[in-house]
């Protein structure tokens, strides 16, 4: 094979005026773009409108002012509140009033109870939860008790309590209860100890005497829990187991009170009640 002398300057000088051709092309193209900087490719994007998005049906007409103003983030804040009130219902401070008569002392006493209590109540009903109440009533008795060598006679004498019940039912209907109470109670009484024996061993002789008139009172505590249902309209039953103390009491020199009002026999600390209600409400 035989090249040409003068062959390879020929091929160099085309192969510089190729490259000098494409660099004078890219420069333009640069060129072309810096004259226009602010030239640039965006996606479309569609405007936001202020349409206010209507309330839920049923919206009270405070809400739906909030949502006319603009003002949707507290329409939203009371919406959540409105729905918690829904699911824990909020009642007022005044939710009712009952008022009741406790029964279950005279009604055992009718079956061989030789004492008994019977009571007129009154119970505020504040948020279906704390429930001040006030307890009024009478108290007598008539014994011999087993073992010992006298008849006690307690007259009929008044009693009060005071305290508060606490419904842990408070999210509930009112209908229904669950309670704990506390009380303090006070009572000023009177009673007879008669056919009182005294046997003398030295004299052999066996007495028989009296001791009438005494006067005595008694300042006591209770705690207790029970439940109340409703029975009809508003008519409700209520019941409550109690445990007393005693803590304090007037001693007289000749005797001891066996039986105070309101509380039960002296060395007792358990009691219950039963009673019938009637509520008021708005």
């Amino acid at each position: 094979m035989r090249f040409h002398r003068h062959s390879t300057p020929k091929i160099a000088i085309q192969g510089t005026l190729l490259l000098m051709t494409l660099m004078m092309v890219l420069f333009g193209t640069l060129q072309a773009d810096a004259q226009e900087p602010d030239k640039r490719h965006v996606t479309p994007v569609i405007p936001q409108t202020n349409q206010v998005k209507p309330p839920p049906k049923g919206t009270d007409e405070e809400i739906i002012q909030q949502y006319i103003s603009g003002d949707s983030a507290a329409a939203i804040a009371q919406l959540r509140k409105d729905s918690l009130r829904r699911i824990y219902k909020h009642y007022p401070r005044l939710t009712d009033l009952s008022i009741g008569v406790n029964f279950i002392e005279p009604l055992l006493m009718a079956f061989g109870q030789s004492y008994a209590s019977a009571d007129v109540n009154a119970t505020l009903n504040m948020w279906n939860r704390l429930q001040p109440t006030v307890e009024l009533g009478l108290g007598w008795a008539h014994n011999t008790p087993d073992g010992m060598n006298f008849t006690y006679k307690g007259k009929p004498s008044p009693y009060f309590k005071v305290g508060a019940n606490y419904n842990f039912l408070f999210k509930n209907s009112p209908d229904y209860q669950a309670i704990v109470g506390i009380r303090l109670g006070y009572s000023t009484f009177g009673y007879d100890v008669t056919d009182a024996r005294y046997v003398n061993s030295y004299w052999r002789e066996d007495i028989t005497y009296d001791i009438t008139g005494e006067r005595s009172h008694a300042l006591w505590g209770e705690a207790g829990v029970g439940l109340k249902v409703k029975l009809w309209n508003r008519l409700s039953m209520g019941w409550m187991i109690r445990y007393h103390g005693i803590l304090n009491y007037g001693k007289n020199e000749h005797s001891k009170p066996w039986f105070i009002p309101g509380y039960g026999p002296r060395s007792s600390s358990l009691g219950f009640s039963l009673g019938i209600y009637y509520t008021f409400r708005r």
